[in-house]
Order: structure tokens, then sequence, then C-alpha cells
């Protein structure tokens, strides 16, 4: 009964606040609410096969702190599954670690991935990465990823239609501050070749960025920055090489985005709408929204999702297109929960 009065009433608050496009809302979930322990944060979401729905994330008493692991589920016959741990940083010698950012990724061919990272800090974490055969039912032993590959560092890779992977990343803690790069795969997975950091433009500390796909061939992709904005960042051959960062029009409060070229050739982009720097501290990471745009470029607002300020804010989104076109968001919630949002892109 909690479950679905707090469903009415995000959808009531959210056709209020949107106008038209808030028609576009279908539904709304939240994916773990009997979890065991009292903090979660950075969602995931993909599909496997038509219908088919993995989301993971990472859980525990708080970000950093030893004890968190990664958690997957699978929705089967409209309903989300109670969550498995299927990752830990406990380590064959030495203390257990934190895990940190999961990144689930379906290739057109072969096994689901699974991407994450085990480490005391973001400046120290290593790359790790696990598969499985049956949509996330069991999974392989995990792996560390070759020395220098972090595997994407929020948000999903990109296939590109000759096969080859572009993976999404960047560094944090480096001397010269937040640094973007992407790492290659023309394998499925079994070697990579990494970029050069991105050039930082007007001085622009960037993380964690989305890939986009435009008709002509060209690649895009936007960032988190420390500097209340959204950056961006083009690539002319096949993301071998990428241009220095620049400003979007969209404001950005030093949180993570996730963004997606929709079938029609829209890009969506899912983002707090505040350029206020977040504190991650005490949690200000609110309104979260939706922008669509046509070449990339000129960005609209289109709908808010959460408003309301809370505690620990509404962040760290990720969304994908499904075989029937719906788009499903999750994001994390207040620290607390993870939710799972559905859209109809045609109404937006």
């Amino acid at each position: 009964m909690k479950s679905f009065f707090l469903i009415f009433l995000c959808l009531t608050q959210n056709l209020l606040r949107g106008g038209d496009a808030a028609l576009a809302l279908l539904s709304t979930e939240f994916l773990n609410e009997l979890a065991p322990y009292p903090s979660c944060h950075a969602s995931t979401i993909v599909e496997t096969s038509p219908g088919q729905l993995v989301a993971a994330w990472f859980g525990g008493t708080a970000e950093r702190n030893p004890d968190v692991g990664i958690w997957v589920t699978r929705r089967e016959n409209g309903h989300w599954l109670p969550a498995n741990e299927v990752a830990n940083g406990i380590q064959p010698t030495g203390p257990r670690l934190p895990t940190w950012n999961p990144v689930l990724f379906q290739p057109k061919s072969g096994p689901l991935f699974l991407f994450y990272k085990i480490g005391p800090s973001p400046s120290t974490w290593w790359g790790m990465v696990m598969t499985s055969t049956d949509s996330g039912k069991t999974w392989s032993a995990p792996r560390r990823l070759p020395e220098g590959i972090l595997g994407p560092i929020k948000n999903k890779p990109l296939e590109l239609a000759d096969g080859t992977w572009i993976s999404p990343t960047s560094t944090e803690g480096t001397k010269e501050g937040w640094l973007v790069h992407f790492e290659l795969s023309h394998d499925s997975g079994m070697s990579w070749k990494r970029t050069a950091d991105l050039r930082k433009g007007p001085n622009l500390d960037a993380i964690q960025p989305s890939i986009l796909l435009h008709s002509n061939g060209t690649l895009q992709a936007v960032c988190r920055t420390k500097q209340g904005l959204v950056a961006q960042t083009w690539s002319k051959d096949q993301g071998l090489t990428w241009s220095a960062l620049t400003a979007t029009d969209l404001p950005n409060p030093n949180s993570g985005t996730d963004a997606v070229t929709l079938a029609d050739g829209r890009h969506l982009l899912v983002y707090n709408h505040s350029a206020h720097r977040a504190d991650e501290a005490k949690g200000n990471r609110y309104p979260l929204d939706l922008a669509l745009s046509v070449d990339g470029v000129s960005w609209k607002r289109i709908l808010t999702l959460e408003h309301e300020p809370c505690s620990a804010g509404y962040s760290y989104p990720a969304v994908i297109q499904s075989q029937d076109g719906l788009v499903h968001v999750t994001y994390t919630w207040d620290r607390k929960m993870i939710k799972h949002v559905v859209l109809d892109p045609s109404r937006l």
C-alpha cells in the first residue's frame, strides 16, 4: 500500500509539473524496498532479450565502506525479483574493499557483461568484469581488467556497426584533476586499447561520459563536471580521437548523468537541472529531469521526474530504450532505494 501511494503521488506531482510531456510517464516503482542494507547507489539497467530486463547497483552500510557489494535483480512476468549480491571486494589476501559503479552491457551477440570497480577510493580503484550466459541468473568468476583499463566508469558502452565496443570512462585524483578518456575493444572485450586523455577545453573538470550516436556516424559524449554545467566532446573517427571538452547549455551540480540516442534519432539526457554544486555529504541533487535534443547541441528540458528536496537527493541515472520502443530509467532515490521509471518517448 505504501508503494502504491508513493507511485500515485509521484505520477500526480509530475503530471502537474511536466505538462503534456508528463503523459509519457507510464509507471514508477522501487526495485529494492526490502533490501538488507541501509544505503544503495549507482544503478545500471540493460535489456538482454525482448522484454527481459536486468538491473544492478552497489549496496551496503554506506558508500566507501568495505561491506558494499554489487547487487543484481531481474524482471520476470512484470515484476522485479529480489536482488542478490553477485560481487564483493573480498581480496585473496588482505582486507575486504568497497565495490563501486556497476555497469551492465549486453552486446549484440555473446554473454551479458557486468563491469564494476574495487578499491578504497575512485582515485585508487581498478576495473573488474563478470559475464552471464543466462541473462543474469548466474555469473562467471570475476576477473580483473588489464592494467590501465578501468572499464565503463558509470555509463554503458556503445557497440558500433562493425562490432567495436567503446567504453566511456574517466579518472579522478590525477595531477591534472578529473580527466575523460575512452577504451575500445575490437574483439568482444578480450583486449582493450585506451585513448589519450581528452583536452579540458575551457578548464573543464569532467568525468562519467555517456555516448550518443548521430545519423552521420559522428559520436558525441556528454559528461558531468565540477563547473556547474554538462560538458560535451565529439569524435568523427569512430571513437579513436575526441575533441576538447566544451560546455553545453545545460546545468550540472557535480552529479552523474546518462544519455541515450533513441531509435527515432533524438537524444535523451537524464540529469539534475541545477548549477548549484551538490554537497555529497548533505545531498542536494535535485530536481531530476529529462532533456531532449535533435542535434546534440540545443537541448530542451521536457520533464521533471523528481522535484521535492530530500536528504540525499535523486542521482546517478541510467537510461536505455528497450526493443519495444519504451524508455527505462533507473536512479538513486535518497540513497535508500533504486527507482525504475518507464516512459513512452513518442509522447515526448
